[in-house]
């Protein structure tokens, strides 16, 4: 990985930190295109109660308008936490070709994880790139955080 990698994971995990001081499960994530962001976002389920706000589909639709197309052929995505089979869907479809994940989704994670949506062979972008392990351990602890401080004010016990 190169500092460039580095500096979009940075900004990717800043936005999941906008989510956690919303309440919202800390995902962030960023678009980038000739090496500049064109779309940053983070999930908000929760905020505005709708199922399909999570960071990854907010990003692809922010790009796809800025760029006014909704092929992002020539974009890299960098996100916190691997995408989960919609976000994976939205990602195939908008025809992204590289994918910079921080930390494995092991409950429904879709870019090799749990399963491989990603680079499966019957979809039109099976070369898609994907790498793993940028910030790691900052988005794993954030993640871990959020849900500890959850299971806390829910009241549930936990060691």
């Amino acid at each position: 990985m190169n500092k460039t990698h580095d500096y979009f994971m940075k900004q990717a995990y800043l936005e999941a930190l906008k989510a956690y001081e919303k309440e919202e499960v800390p995902v962030g994530c960023v678009i980038v295109k000739d090496g500049i962001i064109i779309a940053r976002s983070h999930n908000l389920k929760e905020t505005k109660q709708k199922a399909t706000a999570h960071a990854e589909i907010s990003a692809i639709e922010k790009a796809s308008k800025k760029l006014g197309n909704w092929r992002l052929e020539d974009c890299q995505m960098y996100v916190t936490l691997e995408p989960c089979p919609m976000c994976t869907g939205a990602i195939i479809n908008s025809r992204i070709k590289e994918i910079y994940i921080a930390v494995e989704d092991t409950i429904s994670g879709c870019c090799g994880t749990v399963i491989d949506l990603a680079r499966t062979q019957s979809f039109s972008n099976k070369n898609v790139k994907i790498e793993y392990g940028l910030m790691q351990e900052e988005c794993s602890k954030l993640l871990k955080d959020f849900f500890k401080k959850l299971r806390k004010k829910w009241g549930f016990k936990f060691e």
